[in-house]
């Protein structure tokens, strides 16, 4: 990828020094990447390249959780309603569901868990056929939620990401790096025009509006809080974040050269920050802990520096 200068957004001058260093932190180790931190409070924030629609990965399953729960929450769902799954039929993933070799009966409500907790992606597909991508795309239109977009099923990524290069993911990689670079996608929904794609900006907006339930319905709100604080992979955002006064409620997002995560993390004291990192890889690395601890220093940057 070409070097280019980030477009910085800051709400006050101290801010920009800090943005400038995630973002020069983030190049020398090959990360093209995309921040906003927020308080949700106070409006603080700063970031880089805020508003470009990038592929969410498994980020689309928080969106996706909220369509499920504001209908759980209205009686339009039964969160106790039972659905079997079986594996032979199920959407690929290495956990949860997706990971199972025996076919298996769950609760809707128990399906959202799965999804969020550890990332389950026959979970998520078995929710997603159960709301629909029109209903997914007509409840993001009702809550405004215009810059995020659903198109399709977690399965097809995988789908498309096979058709060009068979069971070779490293040669995926390889093919996504070098379409960044030429802005012809290889694998089809890596192109924002046709994936399941957001901004930073649009993500924190979501979680802003989550925590001080101004969207869906307040028993959705706090279902979706309670469930992204549940979450097993604490490797990005919570890196350097674990305290005992702290708390951060997130949902990673990971796919080839993508490395994403978007949460909230909350202090005892009350001040709460809306982070949403999302990043694109220059190395053909399918394990990259450098980038993954690069995304959590610059969470501890963010909340030390917006909290009150």
């Amino acid at each position: 990828m070409t070097v280019r200068q980030p477009a910085y957004v800051a709400s006050s001058p101290k801010l920009l020094p800090l943005a400038q260093s995630v973002a020069a932190d983030w190049q020398r180790l090959g990360v093209q990447g995309h921040l906003l931190a927020r308080n949700i409070s106070t409006g603080d924030q700063f970031g880089f390249d805020v508003d470009t629609p990038l592929p969410m990965a498994s980020v689309v399953k928080v969106p996706l959780a909220l369509a499920v729960l504001q209908r759980t929450a209205t009686g339009a769902l039964d969160a106790a309603q039972q659905i079997t799954i079986d594996p032979g039929a199920a959407s690929f993933g290495p956990t949860g569901i997706a990971a199972y070799r025996h076919p298996v009966t769950i609760a809707v409500g128990d399906l959202v868990y799965q999804m969020l907790s550890v990332s389950d992606n026959a979970a998520a597909d078995t929710l997603v056929d159960l709301v629909g991508i029109d209903g997914m795309q007509q409840s993001l239109r009702e809550w405004g939620c215009t810059d995020i977009k659903i198109r399709h099923r977690m399965q097809r990524m995988y789908d498309c990401a096979a058709g060009v290069a068979g069971n070779d993911f490293g040669l995926a990689m390889e093919l996504a790096i070098k379409s960044e670079s030429t802005g012809h996608h290889v694998i089809e929904l890596l192109d924002p025009g046709r994936g399941n794609v957001a901004s930073a900006e649009a993500l924190v907006d979501l979680l802003q509006r989550v925590w001080l339930d101004q969207i869906a319905v307040p028993a959705a709100t706090a279902e979706l809080r309670r469930l992204m604080s549940l979450q097993v992979f604490t490797y990005r955002l919570s890196a350097d974040l674990r305290a005992d006064t702290l708390r951060v409620s997130g949902k990673t997002g990971s796919f080839l050269h993508l490395r994403h995560e978007i949460g909230v993390v909350e202090a005892e004291s009350g001040d709460r920050v809306a982070i949403a990192a999302l990043t694109r890889s220059t190395r053909r690395a399918m394990i990259a802990h450098d980038v993954d601890l690069a995304i959590g220093a610059a969470a501890r940057s963010a909340f030390e520096a917006l909290r009150r």
